[in-house]
């Protein structure tokens, strides 16, 4: 079988499974807790943290992100006391109520420890992303009379509050953050690892993720967050695809070059087409308002379907349709290719990444523009030193 005929075959078997995990798995899964989880759930917080907090009976508790358990419980008078939990050194630990989803005009739980030994816990509002921008003691959560608190014990840290509603809290989105640094002066340090959650507060449910991308083995079945998201889109349209499209302009006169061509295209755009459903189920559980970091991610998607479409009626090489299928299979490319790295930087923009997201994206980009410089110089000049022929051939008639 020829080369071309196995690409062909390969990128139908992988269109077969993504339609297929399609029709099959349209639901979402809720996170299960696990065994070590649930003994963390059993322990008894009226052994050492104060009523409310370690008074009320039958709190619901549930594992939400990394090793963060969140303990709540809702009374029939809409207060609602919440207890976070999780693995502590230094630095501060923080939970935030949003509107949308995002970070901007969120209000937060945040609390640390000092090396005293002294616990710190404030309300703290967020205008931006810098820390100058989170601002202490400011915020919307309708506290209670009841004074926050936070407690270490052992290596496990405890935040604790209570908030007054109107009504019945039900479904929120929530902002989870960590950082190890302290903070200065009240002003927390920028987190090092953040996630945004929604969780329905009258079922103590979590709804986690979409199982087809368990079906393709691409995340976790208990795990979705922005930042895996932005993995797979890195991954994707950072990386997988821009190094195909180099093998493809620089490496023809290699024998193995349509392989590795056709391998990293479709490995990039399963990575990107698992980022856009995984950002399509963030978007309905968070509903944040970032139309154009959605709109561009819509329109490299088709145009990513529009490349592996025109994969499949490729005319024969000397065909007189040929060279204007290279016309558009090389511009779409490119053009998705930039909307791709575009939309990544939006992505970090909008989710509030941190430096070392933005340094290692930077580092990638930056290689690969400098590799595409260096390449296409070689090339031309290569293109200088061949010989060209005369069009007409003089003809001795004698």
């Amino acid at each position: 079988m020829k080369t071309d005929e196995i690409s062909r075959l390969l990128v139908l078997s992988v269109f077969s499974v993504i339609l297929f995990g399609f029709q099959r798995e349209k639901n979402v899964v809720v996170m299960a807790i696990d065994e070590d989880e649930k003994a963390l759930c059993s322990v008894n917080l009226a052994e050492f943290l104060p009523p409310p907090y370690g008074g009320l009976e039958n709190m619901a508790c549930q594992p939400v992100w990394n090793s963060f358990l969140l303990r709540y419980s809702q009374s029939k008078d809409n207060v609602i006391t919440i207890v976070l939990s999780t693995i502590y050194t230094s630095g501060w630990v923080g939970i935030g109520f949003s509107r949308d989803g995002m970070m901007i005009n969120s209000s937060c739980m945040a609390g640390w420890v000092t090396p005293a030994g002294h616990g710190k816990i404030k309300q703290y509002y967020v205008e931006g992303f810098t820390p100058s921008k989170i601002i202490p003691d400011k915020g919307e959560l309708p506290l209670t009379s009841v004074p926050p608190l936070i407690y270490l014990q052992g290596a496990t840290v405890y935040l604790a509050f209570q908030l007054k509603y109107l009504t019945p809290l039900k479904t929120q989105p929530m902002l989870l953050a960590f950082s190890t640094k302290y903070p200065q002066h009240h002003h927390l340090t920028a987190h090092e690892e953040k996630t945004t959650i929604k969780f329905d507060f009258s079922s103590g449910q979590l709804i986690s993720v979409l199982h087809l991308l368990s079906l393709l083995h691409l995340i976790p079945n208990n795990y979705i967050s922005s930042k895996t998201h932005g993995v797979l889109g890195i991954l994707g349209w950072g990386l997988f695809l821009p190094f195909g499209a180099i093998f493809a302009r620089y490496f023809r006169s290699q024998p193995l070059w349509y392989c590795f061509h056709v391998s990293a295209q479709f490995i990039g755009f399963i990575l990107g087409l698992a980022g856009v459903l995984l950002g399509i189920q963030l978007n309905n559980k968070l509903q944040p308002d970032i139309p154009g970091h959605q709109g561009i991610g819509i329109l490299i998607l088709v145009l990513s379907i529009l490349q592996v479409l025109a994969f499949f009626v490729r005319p024969d090489i000397d065909s007189k349709y040929r060279k204007y299928w290279n016309y558009y299979h090389s511009w779409v490319g490119r053009t998705a290719l930039f909307f791709g790295a575009l939309n990544i930087v939006l992505g970090m923009h909008y989710a509030g990444a941190g430096q070392g997201w933005k340094i290692s994206y930077g580092f990638i980009l930056a290689s690969t523009m400098l590799a595409c410089i260096i390449l296409e110089m070689l090339l031309r000049l290569k293109k200088l030193d061949e010989p060209t022929l005369p069009s007409n051939y003089a003809m001795n008639t004698i």
